[in-house]
């Protein structure tokens, strides 16, 4: 199958990502969510990329979905980032389906009837992320959950109609354990802060989401864990796409701001150098081949690790080490290549409007998401030289 014919182009088309492309600046000036560009998705049956073809949906790989994600976040990085939520809700529910676990087959058909996932995960001063909580998870009588707490960086909020979150109960006999569970948006203890307005990524609309006794109920409890590092595939599904897929956005905003540099310097022209144009100076051009240089390497590893992911790939003790690997290394690269992308192309970039602008404000954001670099850091340190020493 050719590239112009592959399930990827056929869904996420030229003239689909030129619209979504078009709407972006004015979205990210209105601080607006990007709600037509849902709607084009979920109509080219993006939403149902990961569900089984046996459900409805496109039955796509874990590296299929990376490199969809590379091309969407080159045309609108916060749609794309938005829409890596729900992705990786229904990526977990491949990633256990494939190790021959059914707990999210209630999310593959709902997925597959339209429901939108949001990822009500991050809390504000919880740097255990997945790990520990802030928010309370308080047990019912027959066995659903009440969630207490407050929700930071959930993408989608104005679209999701199921929220995948987590707390910490303190109360059973077995405490404490992480509970993992999935609200409803209609949930009465459910509310979303209108308070997202940031320096970059401002189409998301992650807002806070304050949970007031929120309810899942006991057939929408997937997991109960004990805190602290887990080898549970459900912890392993969810930091493996989301890691994975994070990358895959950044990784697509280095590639367009390269192509922008490559057309600023075409365009560009030098009265030093007598009319020619920028592209034929040794330092510009230096400056693109060094971001080249960055950029290229790092398709590769996103897609060689998901595809270990889809095949059941064994990396034992050092999985998670390659995955927060894999997102820094995207993460960090795309700023560099943005950040020599806006030399090349000069002041131009500067003001507000510029596509290559908003490209230096949105790519700044991956330096929040987890994994951080002191996290990665760690994981990869206890991955090879093993913990540190007590006493």
């Amino acid at each position: 199958m050719t590239a112009a014919t592959s399930p990827i182009e056929s869904v996420l088309t030229v003239d689909l990502l030129d619209r979504i492309r078009e709407r972006a600046a004015d979205l990210d000036e209105r601080n607006a969510f990007f709600d037509e560009d849902l709607a084009d998705l979920r109509d080219a049956g993006y939403l149902r990329a990961l569900v089984p073809e046996s459900l409805g949906g496109l039955g796509w790989s874990l590296e299929d979905a990376v490199r969809a994600q590379m091309r969407l976040g080159g045309a609108a990085p916060a749609t794309a980032l938005a829409i890596n939520m729900h992705l990786v809700w229904t990526g977990v529910a491949k990633v256990l389906a494939d190790r021959g676990d059914d707990t999210l087959g209630f999310l593959q058909r709902e997925a597959a009837d339209g429901e939108v996932f949001g990822f009500g995960i991050s809390e504000a001063g919880n740097d255990l992320m997945l790990f520990g909580s802030r928010t309370v998870a308080e047990p019912q009588p027959r066995g659903g959950y009440r969630y207490t707490g407050r929700k930071i960086f959930t993408s989608l909020s104005p679209a999701w109609t199921r929220l995948g979150t987590m707390g910490l109960d303190t109360a059973s006999e077995d405490a404490p354990k992480i509970v993992y569970g999935f609200i409803d948006r209609e949930d009465p203890d459910v509310k979303v802060l209108d308070d997202w307005n940031t320096l970059g990524m401002r189409a998301s609309q992650s807002r806070t989401t304050v949970l007031d006794g929120a309810f899942a109920a006991p057939d929408r409890i997937v997991r109960r864990l004990d805190p602290g590092p887990n080898a549970d595939p459900m912890v392993f599904g969810i930091f493996a796409c989301f890691e994975l897929l994070l990358g895959a956005v950044y990784t697509g905003i280095g590639a367009r701001a390269l192509e922008l540099a490559i057309a600023a310097a075409r365009r560009r022209t030098s009265m030093k150098h007598d009319g020619r144009p920028l592209a034929d100076d040794p330092d510009i051009r230096w400056r693109i081949a060094d971001a080249a240089l960055a950029h290229d390497a790092i398709e590769p590893q996103l897609r060689s690790l998901a595809r270990d992911v889809d095949d059941l790939a064994d990396h034992g003790a050092f999985w998670y080490a390659k995955l927060s690997g894999a997102k820094v290394r995207a993460t960090e690269t795309a700023k560099h290549v943005v950040d020599q992308a806006v030399r090349v192309a000069g002041g131009s970039s500067y003001f507000a409007g510029n596509e290559l602008g908003r490209l230096y404000r949105d790519v700044l954001a991956g330096i929040f998401h987890p994994s951080d670099d002191e996290s990665a850091h760690a994981t990869i340190a206890n991955a090879w030289i093993g913990p540190v020493s007590q006493g």
